[in-house]
């Protein structure tokens, strides 16, 4: 790997990790704070609010601006929103400024990616970038379940300032203090990211063009017959899964009798998987047979469902472990994929922004119908059994929608594969 790709790991590993133990702290403020049922699911739609709403423009500033200070001050943004949580903010209107940052920052990640690497190093790179995005995903909750946890909040609340009252009272706003340094930390190996060769494309026009902009470049990747079946598959995961990070704490408290840090204890074990997959699928898959990994979409809906059956946390665990394996071995070569046919399209911001749009607004619709469901009572076991089956029946469609283009669009697809092959390699 060229030099910085290691700059850009570290840097994205530490801001995620504080995404996720922010997303546990913000989970036990409202509990403590006895906030509605409907607030803890709406915390992920809210994070993915800006995600949609600034989708047209977060794409061409992170080719207009060089990436590395995109991500900077993208941090920034993020510091915001967890001193506005940590000083009475809403937890809900907090998270969605943490989000704003987040949206800010996903682009110019992925896209520095396309630029620093050649093609054929793209599923190896993003092998390690989603190895390590999903490994801080789970590690940030388990961080964050001890943050405000009985043995380390007595500790961080017994930290004393002479002369300066710090109006940290409570486990949470203990946790959110220590997350803040971790933002910090991610801001100051942004600074050490290297600017490439790739030529920066300036802005052109006012909002309006931007968003005309936006949506052609939407249409264009939905319109690619590779491009919108890695695309749909992405999307749909994403959606489900960022939802599935709050499930498992009202499923844990239902099967297991768990509490806010138990649960994330339990959640940690899923890193194991996720990480030996995404790293083999990094090694033993090439970009051009991406899309032969449709069908363990299906497997991941299923094995959803299953999740039900567990009573025993020593069940769990292998059970969790397998999950996270297939889905880290399915995202990886999707979005190689989806990167490739996006920068040979319209270049590496945009293409990112088109993904993160579609990603986030899944993300937002079902964390919608997630609130929505809590508001009527259903329980965890309804709703995971709800979401597995979604994943499995629409994995089955996008899975016969491929098979419909190699049909109907064989010598394009072919091409297409061929490109993706010669570039691979």
């Amino acid at each position: 790997m060229k030099k910085g790709f290691s700059t850009i790991m570290a840097a994205q590993f530490f801001s995620s990790l504080a995404d996720q133990a922010l997303l546990v702290a913000a989970i036990e403020l409202l509990r403590m704070d006895k906030a509605p049922a409907w607030q803890v699911p709406a915390l992920a739609p809210m994070f993915a609010l800006f995600y949609v709403v600034l989708a047209p423009f977060v794409g061409a500033i992170a080719d207009a601006v060089p990436k590395g200070r995109v991500m900077f001050l993208s941090n920034l943004v993020k510091v915001a929103g967890c001193l506005m949580m940590l000083f009475g903010g809403h937890p809900l209107l907090a998270y969605a400024i943490v989000g704003l940052g987040a949206a800010a920052y996903s682009p110019a990640k992925y896209g520095i990616l396309t630029e620093l690497l050649p093609p054929s190093q793209l599923v190896k790179g993003n092998g390690w970038i989603e190895g390590l995005t999903v490994g801080s995903i789970i590690l940030g909750i388990l961080l964050g379940g001890q943050l405000v946890g009985p043995r380390l909040a007595p500790m961080l609340l017994g930290i004393d300032f002479p002369f300066i009252d710090t109006g940290v009272d409570t486990p949470p706003e203990a946790a959110i203090s220590v997350i803040v340094f971790l933002y910090a930390v991610a801001a100051l190996f942004n600074l050490k990211i290297p600017r490439t060769t790739a030529p920066l494309q300036p802005l052109r026009g006012g909002v309006r063009d931007l968003v005309r902009d936006f949506s052609h470049c939407n249409a264009r990747l939905w319109g690619d017959k590779l491009g919108q079946i890695t695309l749909a598959t992405t999307t749909l995961l994403w959606g489900i899964f960022s939802n599935l990070r709050v499930i498992v704490f009202t499923w844990a408290a239902a099967a297991l009798g768990y509490g806010t840090t138990q649960a994330s204890n339990l959640a940690g074990v899923v890193v194991i998987g996720s990480v030996i997959g995404a790293v083999t699928a990094s090694m033993a898959m090439k970009l051009e047979r991406a899309v032969t990994v449709l069908p363990l979409g299906i497997a991941v809906g299923i094995l959803m469902i299953g999740l039900n059956g567990l009573t025993n946390a020593w069940l769990a665990a292998p059970f969790l472990i397998l999950m996270g394996a297939l889905c880290g071995f399915l995202i990886v070569p999707m979005n190689a994929l989806l990167q490739h046919r996006g920068h040979n399209l319209m270049g590496a911001g945009r293409s990112i922004a088109v993904q993160n749009f579609n990603e986030q607004a899944c993300i937002l619709g079902t964390g919608a119908f997630y609130a929505g469901m809590t508001r009527l009572g259903l329980s965890a076991f309804v709703v995971i059994t709800i979401f597995g089956l979604t994943v499995a029946g629409v994995m089955e469609l996008i899975r016969r929608w491929h098979q419909r283009n190699l049909a109907v669009h064989g010598d394009e697809v072919q091409r297409l594969l061929a490109i993706a092959r010669t570039d691979g390699h």
